[in-house]
């Protein structure tokens, strides 16, 4: 997706964008897609985002926990401090004004791969739903720093997802449920590739094959307005 296709930006209320990054974040733990108080969910506004908290179970999370971030990186006195992953969070909204949401985990199979530095190559048609041929994986550089947050905004140019080395993997969205659902996607196929190679050689598609089903992406899952 270029990052000069500006969505049509959300109307919620404030309250209502921090309940919805607690549901995710809730979300994405009990259902196994992080473990702990690992990752973090994060969302675009007006001033900058909204992000959870650093160190907090999402199970205890209120409203008022949720962090907001101005543009410039400082964030308003008498909050939370924010996710240590802040700085690539913010420099994802910086360099793409598509995606309204972020999705940070440390899934199993996504995160097993990231330790061995692979990408997930075009063994399946399914990567395309990441936006490219592959999804590429970051290289390492510690948590929480600027060096971390210019790696992963490189490794998801013109794409939705990516792996980040010995950390875990990063889903963007035009939604913060489409940047979930997309993280679900990218552990599955995670698994799905790891199982495969230890099955044997996968043969993957070719670039012609990706092309063609990246243009048949570009009106996946859309459904025309129904008639009532």
């Amino acid at each position: 997706m270029s990052k000069t296709a500006k969505p049509v930006r959300r109307a919620a209320s404030d309250v209502a964008l921090r309940a919805e990054i607690i549901a995710t974040a809730q979300r994405m733990a009990s259902s196994g897609l992080t473990p702990g108080k690992s990752g973090n969910v994060s969302a675009r506004t007006d001033s900058g985002m909204l992000i959870t908290p650093t160190g907090m179970s999402y199970g205890e999370l209120k409203p008022s926990d949720i962090v907001g971030v101005r543009g410039d990186g400082t964030a308003m006195a008498g909050q939370r401090l924010p996710s240590s992953e802040w700085r690539f969070h913010l420099a994802i909204y910086k360099a793409r004004e598509d995606v309204e949401a972020v999705v940070h985990t440390h899934s199993l199979n996504a995160t097993a791969l990231a330790c061995i530095h692979r990408t997930i190559p075009a063994f399946h048609y399914m990567v395309a739903v990441a936006g490219g041929d592959r999804i590429l994986c970051a290289p390492y550089a510690t948590y929480g720093t600027e060096a971390l947050a210019k790696n992963v905004v490189r490794a998801l140019a013109e794409r939705r997802a990516c792996l980040i080395a010995n950390h875990g993997a990063v889903a963007v969205g035009e939604t913060l449920r489409k940047a979930y659902d997309l993280a679900w996607e990218v552990e599955t196929l995670a698994a799905q590739y790891a199982r495969a190679r230890q099955l044997g050689r996968p043969r993957l598609l070719s670039a012609r094959e990706m092309n063609q089903v990246l243009e048949k992406f570009k009106t996946y899952g859309k459904q025309p307005p129904v008639k009532l």
